[in-house]
């Protein structure tokens, strides 16, 4: 996991497992998208992929959840 990646998930308090849980996902999401948008050369692609952070986190708790 890269430093970015580490800091969202020790952000914040663990209130509940959810929460706990949510940090991973967007953490995960956003090693997801540091790749893609490097390995496209295409900066201009951070700014829709972004956008689409919780969608590609909540993507990613349902497929945990199975």
């Amino acid at each position: 996991m890269t430093e970015i990646g580490k800091n969202i998930v020790a952000a914040g308090t663990n209130n509940t497992n959810e929460e706990h849980y949510r940090r991973y996902a967007v953490a995960a999401a956003l090693e997801v998208i540091a790749a893609y948008v490097a390995g496209t050369g295409n900066g201009g692609l951070l700014e829709s992929e972004m956008n689409n952070l919780s969608k590609y986190a909540d993507q990613i708790q349902a497929a945990l959840k199975g």
